[in-house]
């Protein structure tokens, strides 16, 4: 079971962005960083500065776009 979950697509969805191009454009973000959460790879190694990018384009918390569960 994951520990962290990226919401990214569901802010993607109420956002009406369609794909990953969009968010980019948006964003400013390279597709790397963005697939990296999309993908729900690795997703403790994504820089802050990235997640901020994020939250600014979704006008979000951090805690709307990344959700960690403790392992009980």
């Amino acid at each position: 079971m994951d520990l962290i979950k990226c919401n990214i697509r569901t802010l993607m969805a109420e956002h009406r962005i369609d794909d990953i191009t969009e968010l980019m454009t948006r964003s400013g973000l390279s597709r790397n960083s963005i697939n990296k959460l999309y993908r729900e790879v690795n997703i403790e190694t994504t820089k802050l500065e990235t997640l901020f990018k994020l939250c600014d384009t979704f006008e979000c918390k951090l805690s709307d776009l990344i959700e960690y569960k403790p392992n009980n």
